[in-house]
């Protein structure tokens, strides 16, 4: 699940002039015209993403309570500034900032020991067809990650600390030199002895085994808002694992499971019931009380309607997610039933109806001939 504030390596409390350095920052190392790298498009597209929505006070307020699909649903476009192509680099950054002026190349190695955020983590829950309507509270659980309570998060037993690894003087990163006939290379990776955190420790805590960090679960109630569809996700912040270094809690991602309804079917914000009728009302009209999402309710049959017209109940269906003042419609779906079975009196009644119409007698049926046989 994309995370717009990872994606600009900002908090969540971030600023927009904040968010505005980040995009500078990254934009152009990212760009294709830059970057050659066969993802860099794809990074670029998403960067812009993160920007235009969180720029956007509508578009971010949505974002940070639903995430993606609540964008979605609430009718933003999600495709991002730069869906349609890449012209020149300058057009681009001209109509962003006014140009390259303050887009510089630096920054160093990423600090070991700096505060990292933790993970976010994902929690399914099912819900039935009338919660996802008019919403919900539910109470839920899960597991994460949470700081170990004995170390206090760092991964060593009480009375000892971490020590800077001596392999790698507490960069976490060794430097290889390969040397081949074009020349001298030179290759970083992660420290092998402290695995990239700049620190070894010497007495592990029992409690977590070192790792700073205890699987714990958790019962939190939350809010599921009217107008939810299947498969919707609700971000939950600070909900995720711990951080490291100090760094913030992930976020929980719940995911929801809408179980179908036996009797509506939904599309969008609208739902849809069959309507059956008999050919006496859909040739008479009638009035008939159906079943709503709010109750009964009484509806006209229009004299004359045919099998597979529709009527339509206004503001009806589901509430619109970003608006639930407002919601869909309910569709009812016209069927017009034929009997199979009838008693004499109907049975000459549709005759006498036959001849009306037609002019000349119905044609005897099975039945009538069997009948006559016995009488």
């Amino acid at each position: 699940m994309s995370d717009y504030y990872e994606i600009l390596g900002v908090e969540k409390s971030a600023s927009k002039d904040e968010i505005k350095s980040a995009f500078r920052r990254k934009a152009r190392t990212l760009h294709p015209d830059v970057n050659k790298a066969p993802d860099a498009e794809e990074k670029f597209k998403e960067l812009g993403k993160a920007y235009e929505t969180l720029m956007d006070d509508n578009k971010r307020a949505t974002y940070d309570r639903y995430g993606e699909d609540g964008l979605k649903n609430a009718g933003f476009n999600t495709n991002g500034p730069f869906e349609a192509g890449f012209g020149d680099l300058n057009d681009i950054f001209n109509t962003f900032f006014g140009g390259f002026g303050g887009f510089g190349f630096g920054g160093g190695r990423p600090d070991p020991n700096a505060p990292q955020p933790g993970d976010d983590i994902r929690a399914d829950v099912e819900i039935s067809f009338e919660e996802a309507v008019f919403g919900v509270n539910k109470e839920i659980k899960f597991d994460h990650l949470e700081l170990c309570p004995e170390c206090k998060g760092t991964g060593a037993e009480k009375g000892s600390k971490p020590i800077v690894c001596p392999t790698c003087g507490g960069s976490g990163q060794v430097q290889t030199v390969a040397r081949t006939p074009l020349g001298a290379f030179t290759q970083i990776s992660p420290c092998p002895d402290c695995h990239g955190t700049g620190q070894k420790i010497s007495n592990p805590c029992k409690a977590c085994k070192g790792y700073g960090k205890i699987e714990k679960e958790k019962k939190i109630e939350i809010k599921i808002p009217a107008g939810v569809d299947n498969h919707s996700k609700i971000r939950v912040s600070g909900e995720g694992d711990a951080g490291t270094n100090g760094g913030r809690a992930g976020d929980l991602y719940v995911v929801l499971h809408v179980k179908p309804s036996e009797y509506f079917t939904r599309d969008g914000v609208d739902v849809y019931t069959k309507l059956e009728i008999s050919p006496a009302q859909a040739a008479l009209g009638d009035e008939i009380i159906v079943k709503t999402l709010d109750g009964e309710q009484k509806i006209q049959v229009h004299a004359g309607i045919q099998n597979g017209n529709t009527i339509k109940i206004k503001n009806a269906g589901i509430p619109i997610l970003s608006r639930p003042s407002q919601r869909g419609d309910h569709i009812l779906v016209v069927t017009v039933k034929i009997p199979t079975q009838m008693s004499d009196a109907e049975r000459n009644l549709y005759k006498q109806l036959y001849e009306l119409k037609s002019g000349k007698k119905p044609q005897e049926s099975l039945m009538d001939k069997v009948k006559g046989v016995f009488q």
